[in-house]
């Protein structure tokens, strides 16, 4: 009934918290569909109907010219990897507990905890559903080639940690007004269908249109990713700073939001009742 107050080192703080994130990685892996193992596999699902989606669109459309020279198929997967983690990151950080959730009611939980478990999960599940589509087609398709692959998993990392950021964003803004925020979240997501550059070569893009998309930090990500896996292809309109600069504003604000929101959390949800 009684305990006596043990005084905790920062660094058993610190393991502390990386266990209490590991559990919450886990509980989200299995939140979706019940198993971990379900989730990996939708995972892999997903990722292979969208190739498939592309390749076939591509084939009709005659745009295969417009590709970078080399494997035809990893230009796709290239661009669809970087993708399916920069949007899957959104959603699933904007969708984790908020203040208000019976889960944050534990001593132990705080927004770090949350924000961290749900971007490591949709992180694990993209790199881990890459990593079997990429052997299953090197083993029984094709040998694949990357030029760098240490830099190339890098700005898979960096078009996680952008969405990390975007979504941390649409985290604190979600409780003030659920239902438009998530619409939001949605059409961004969509957008990105397009506005990723995932389709298309920047060095091959004209001036005008370059435009419409070189605000966007994921389609840096993926242009710089195709340069370091591709040995022919050397990204002139992008850059890496662009991206870092656009993940650490992001973050910076989404925990300024977040604290704030979990400030007046109970102010404002009374008014709306």
């Amino acid at each position: 009934m009684f305990q006596a107050p043990v005084r905790k080192s920062k660094a058993r703080s610190g393991f502390a918290m990386l266990e209490l994130i590991f559990h919450i990685t886990v509980r989200n892996l299995r939140k979706s569909s019940g198993s971990a193992v379900m989730g990996l596999l939708l995972s892999i699902l997903q990722a292979l109907i969208m190739i498939g989606m592309f390749l076939l669109m591509f084939s009709l459309l005659g745009m295969r010219s417009a590709a970078i020279r080399g494997d035809y198929t990893l230009y796709l997967m290239s661009g669809i990897f970087m993708f399916t983690t920069h949007v899957r990151t959104i959603s699933s950080v904007s969708k984790a507990e908020g203040p208000t959730s019976p889960m944050m009611k534990h001593s132990t939980m705080n927004p770090i905890v949350v924000i961290m478990g749900a971007a490591l999960a949709s992180l694990y599940q993209q790199v881990f559903a890459a990593a079997v589509i990429l052997f299953v087609y090197d083993a029984l398709i094709s040998p694949l080639t990357f030029d760098q692959p240490v830099q190339a998993m890098g700005m898979l990392l960096l078009g996680w940690g952008t969405g990390l950021g975007v979504g941390m964003i649409f985290k604190a803004l979600m409780p003030w007004n659920p239902t438009a925020f998530t619409m939001i979240s949605s059409i961004y997501q969509r957008l990105n269908m397009i506005a990723s550059g995932k389709m298309f070569v920047a060095n091959m893009m004209p001036t005008s249109l370059l435009a419409m998309f070189d605000w966007n930090p994921l389609f840096h990500v993926i242009d710089q990713g195709r340069g370091f896996i591709f040995l022919n292809y050397n990204p002139r309109y992008s850059s890496i700073e662009y991206p870092i600069k656009v993940m650490l504003v992001c973050i910076v604000i989404g925990l300024m939001g977040e604290f704030y929101t979990r400030k007046f959390a109970s102010l404002s949800w009374t008014a709306g009742k």
